[in-house]
């Protein structure tokens, strides 16, 4: 090839290339203009909602109607809910995940089964754009946002009542533990926290990390704990939560163990009602409309592209994100004193629902009529 060919080969390369780069880079401004010009979205949102399990009543009866009214409420009853439960099954809740991101849904709410097992299906889901709110429990994995209650102030909380109830007698006496499931970050953090109120005050004859938080599991741990330390010698029983505290009660009152404390928490109904009857010592509890509220809030403003400055303003960390925006609900704790005051208040449950047939004279001794 002579010179003046190759000079004018380099020119049409040349020429080409520039072409090529321009209109290269016209398609990313254009990308990008378009990104940026995109308007937010709306109120027509998907929003996935995931459960863990339908043991506990609160899911069902509260947190699902709850957190699907409030977004409604906030999104002029246009977004659609899209909801599972996975029944205590971590592999079917990370296949829900999977049908969540195959539905396109804009953000997701989800309450673990196993908060590290979730691990892959939230990184999924962030891959596809969908950000994920944990909901009650700290999941595993890129999460945007997280709502639940103050864990460790619950176990405080429930450490503090059992020693109350226990008085002067608390360094001499003998109690059991009953926590949640291991696969529940939150159980750990109860349990935490009622060690940091009981440890040195008061002796733990026995202690038992509860599969599935099952009031079957609980009722067969505290038949054991029986059997080895003798049921005279067990002054009270912390139970991490309300279903449990049901199976340990059952199990107690078959050996002839009465009038003992016995904690609880998520105060179900059947809980209040052994709490009005002195069945059951305590139960701590926990604003489910408000832990609700926040998460349908932080959902919706994800899923319109916003952010949470203006709602989150706790931060928290797990093993995989840290300072996550968090919303954290203060607990209380539920006695036969302030029942009025807490669950009636608030809505949880009326008067009538309360005190049925069976509760209505230790109900009338407390003035709930």
């Amino acid at each position: 090839m002579n010179t003046r060919m190759r000079r004018a080969a380099v020119a049409v390369a040349t020429a080409a290339m520039a072409v090529s780069l321009a209109a290269c880079g016209s398609a990313e401004e254009a990308g990008g203009d378009s990104e940026s010009a995109a308007a937010p979205k709306g109120d027509d949102l998907k929003i996935g909602l995931l459960l863990p399990e339908n043991k506990t009543a609160r899911y069902e009866k509260f947190d699902k109607p709850l957190i699907e009214k409030k977004i409604k409420e906030l999104t002029n009853n246009k977004a659609e809910v899209l909801y599972n439960n996975a029944r205590q099954d971590a592999n079917l809740q990370s296949q829900q995940v999977d049908t969540m991101v195959t539905n396109k849904v804009d953000v997701l709410i989800l309450d673990a089964v196993d908060a590290k097992a979730i691990k892959n299906s939230v990184q999924k889901a962030k891959e596809a754009g969908i950000p994920v709110v944990a909901y009650d429990r700290l999941a595993e994995g890129p999460i945007s946002a997280y709502t639940s209650f103050d864990n460790e102030e619950v176990g405080r909380t429930q450490g503090e009542a059992l020693l109350k109830a226990l008085g002067d007698k608390a360094a001499d006496s003998q109690i059991v533990m009953m926590n949640g499931a291991i696969t529940d970050p939150n159980a750990k953090q109860y349990k935490d926290g009622a060690h940091s109120v009981l440890d040195g005050k008061v002796k733990i004859g026995r202690e038992f990390d509860t599969k599935e938080w099952s009031p079957d599991n609980a009722n067969a741990n505290m038949e054991s704990a029986i059997s080895a330390l003798g049921k005279d010698k067990i002054a009270g029983v912390l139970s991490a939560n309300d279903g449990m505290a049901g199976g340990i009660i059952t199990a107690l009152k078959a050996a002839g163990v009465a009038d003992i404390p016995v904690t609880g928490q998520d105060a179900e109904l059947a809980a209040v009602q052994r709490v009005i009857t002195g069945e059951q010592y305590m139960s701590v509890y926990k604003s489910y409309p408000q832990e609700a509220a926040m998460a349908a809030e932080m959902a919706v403003a994800l899923g319109k592209g916003e952010d949470l400055g203006s709602i989150a303003k706790d931060k928290v960390s797990s093993e995989s994100a840290k300072d996550v925006p968090a919303v954290l609900v203060p607990v209380v704790s539920l006695t036969k004193e302030n029942v009025n005051d807490t669950v009636i208040k608030d809505g949880i449950y009326t008067v009538a629902e309360i005190c049925s047939d069976k509760y209505k004279s230790a109900c009338a001794e407390l003035g709930l009529e």
